[in-house]
């Protein structure tokens, strides 16, 4: 038989010269084979509203001997042979360039519903009540990460002092840039598949010294979260050689808007000291908008404290 991942280049092959019904079941292979693998002819017929032996016909008509044959080759997929320019070709390789585009948005939307389904309100509250109370803040994310990290370091750099980036790709210099973490700090770790050990051994080293750990990762069972008290959960998984940041990113921006509600006096106070140094040593050259007069959340804040 050939390579397990023909399956796919069998369905490309004939896809222009395939029936309505065929088509039909070629999409959803295409999609979702993860699923697909575990239907029988009939289920799969039944969730797409054909009939069983229309499968069937499908099977004989991309090369197989019969069903069985179909879904072997099949499962062989789902255990992970293919390589990831493979899945991208299974799943977008008949589209076009703007399908390709609403796929991933789509996909993205997808992601963030999810996301807001399962993030329990109760530990981004605990987040944002720990990130307001450490003396410091670590940061820590890697490789994709990174863009991430240093979002919400920025950000976190303006709300308050005393916040630390890690980025390095030695684990004992991250190690001497946390020495001093103690049980009033907080590390905040964020980290996606591929899970980075480096992030895990900061974690892990925070936690021994009794500080507060928060990781930002993907599901309850990322490794992350052996050593974090509190876990923010985003969906990041893609058919593709990139990770979506989409509902991470949402999650940091929820944190960092969160925050700013918390102490909207103390934000404005460090927005107007920046605004002030970047004029005084001309940053800027006096052609940025003045976003602290006109910043609507923090304003609004304040008013309802008056």
């Amino acid at each position: 038989m050939q390579e397990q991942y023909d399956i796919f280049s069998r369905i490309n092959d004939r896809f222009d010269k395939m029936s309505k019904g065929h088509k039909a079941i070629a999409r959803y292979i295409s999609e979702h084979y993860d699923q697909a693998v575990f239907m029988t002819a009939a289920k799969l017929g039944e969730t797409l509203g054909i009939s069983e032996s229309t499968v069937v016909r499908f099977a004989s008509g991309i090369g197989y001997e019969g069903y069985p044959e179909f879904q072997k080759a099949l499962e062989d997929c789902v255990k992970g042979k293919l390589s990831n320019m493979q899945r991208i070709d299974a799943k977008y390789g008949r589209s076009s360039q703007s399908e390709i585009l609403t796929s991933v948005l789509n996909a993205d939307i997808e992601k963030l519903q999810d996301t807001i389904q399962n993030l329990d309100p109760a530990a981004f509250e605990s987040a944002v009540s720990t990130i307001l109370e450490a003396d410091t803040i670590y940061i820590m994310g890697l490789r994709s990460n990174e863009p991430l990290a240093a979002f919400l370091h920025f950000y976190l750099n303006m709300i308050r002092g005393r916040v630390v980036l890690l980025n390095t790709t030695s684990v004992s210099e991250t190690f001497e840039q946390m020495i001093r973490i103690s049980e009033k700090d907080c590390l905040i770790g964020i980290s996606f598949p591929r899970y980075s050990m480096r992030t895990l051994k900061a974690m892990e080293f925070a936690n021994d010294r009794n500080a507060k750990v928060i990781a930002i990762t993907d599901s309850m069972h990322s490794p992350m979260n052996l050593y974090s008290s509190c876990n923010l959960l985003a969906r990041s998984d893609m058919v593709s050689i990139v990770d979506s940041l989409v509902a991470p990113l949402s999650v940091i921006n929820a944190l960092v808007v969160a925050l700013c509600l918390k102490c909207p006096r103390e934000v404005k106070q460090n927005l107007e000291m920046l605004e002030e140094t970047w004029n005084n040593y001309q940053v800027y050259l006096n052609d940025e908008i003045n976003f602290i007069d006109d910043e609507p959340m923090l304003n609004y804040s304040l008013r309802r404290e008056d």
